[in-house]
């Protein structure tokens, strides 16, 4: 399970949603062997007044907030980041210094999923990777 928030100027992310939303998950599927159809993605194209970010970035500085059940090795975690990295940049032209990316993990016991707390339900893929 992992949901995925995407930040970024409105006049930048909005034609690039598909385009980002495909690369993502590409990497969710590598790096933490999700199945293809586990994808829960969205999308917060924010007004310019809105969206304060240090000098050095470009008007395509996006951020991407990953939440997802704890489980996954760091080698895991730092394989997603790699990805996201070089996939994002050769699919939407974000280069590495424009793109932040951050990974809250939360127990199990903390998520609601289809009635059940998370620990409770049987999933059809591995968590722990």
């Amino acid at each position: 399970m992992g949901q995925v928030k995407i930040y970024g100027l409105e006049t930048r992310l909005n034609p690039l949603k598909v385009t980002l939303s495909e690369a993502v998950h590409s990497c969710m599927v590598e790096a933490f062997r999700l199945p293809p159809d586990k994808k829960f993605h969205r999308f917060f194209p924010m007004e310019k007044e809105n969206f304060m970010f240090p000098e050095g970035r470009s008007d395509r500085y996006t951020i991407i907030e990953i939440s997802m059940f704890e489980g996954r090795s760091p080698q895991a975690k730092k394989r997603l980041i790699e990805l996201l990295f070089r996939r994002v940049f050769e699919a939407a032209g974000i280069e590495p210094n424009d793109l932040e990316i951050t990974i809250f993990e939360t127990p199990k016991t903390d998520w609601g999923i289809r009635g059940l707390p998370a620990d409770e339900l049987r999933l059809n893929y591995e968590v722990d990777v």
